[in-house]
């Protein structure tokens, strides 16, 4: 399920139906155990890696965007915020996670160069998620970096775009991406 600017959700108010609790956020029931794993590994590390965000329903991502939107103006609000529909944490395959040694860094650009964001850049993959939003595949994505959203894809999919040297969903399967809403 790739869903971006281009490839809205079909219905726009989907919801998954196997949502569970990791760490107080509902995701879906397929990286329960890899996020717990995840978070376990990072913590076992003196990392600490802590989730932020999970699921969003749509009517909370119109709220998540409305507010981007009152505060950057819609043209700078798209690029940091998915409108409902469009938004990977409406899949339940999203999360974000957050820093506990600098979270004056949570949701900010700064998030990278925390312990916990250079962690995540190092180690996402061998649990199967993505960094899905980088400087590097903005163009593609539509979004500004985001070192915090990760993208559960499974280990196989991580290891098949790095075999192909891909960064994106959409570079992967030939999909449109971009900085519009179609």
């Amino acid at each position: 399920m790739v869903v971006n600017k281009a490839l809205p959700l079909v219905p726009g108010d989907y919801a998954p139906t196997d949502l569970v609790v990791v760490g107080g956020y509902e995701v879906r029931a397929a990286l329960a155990d890899p996020l717990s794993r995840m978070l376990a590994a990072a913590a076992a590390e003196g990392v600490g890696l802590e989730l932020r965000s999970g699921f969003r329903s749509a009517a909370y991502q119109e709220q998540v965007h409305a507010d981007w939107t009152g505060r950057l103006g819609e043209p700078r609000a798209d690029e940091v915020s998915a409108r409902p529909g469009h938004s990977e944490h409406q899949t339940g395959l999203a999360v974000d996670v957050g820093s506990s040694s600098a979270p004056a860094c949570d949701f900010e650009a700064c998030f990278e160069q925390t312990a916990e964001g250079r962690w995540v850049a190092a180690r996402a993959g061998e649990f199967g998620f993505l960094v899905r939003y980088t400087a590097a595949n903005q163009a593609v994505t539509g979004y500004a970096p985001e070192g915090w959203h990760l993208r559960y894809v499974g280990t196989d999919l991580v290891a098949e775009m790095r075999a192909r040297g891909v960064t994106t969903l959409e570079e992967l399967f030939g999909l449109p991406g971009g900085p519009d809403y179609r």
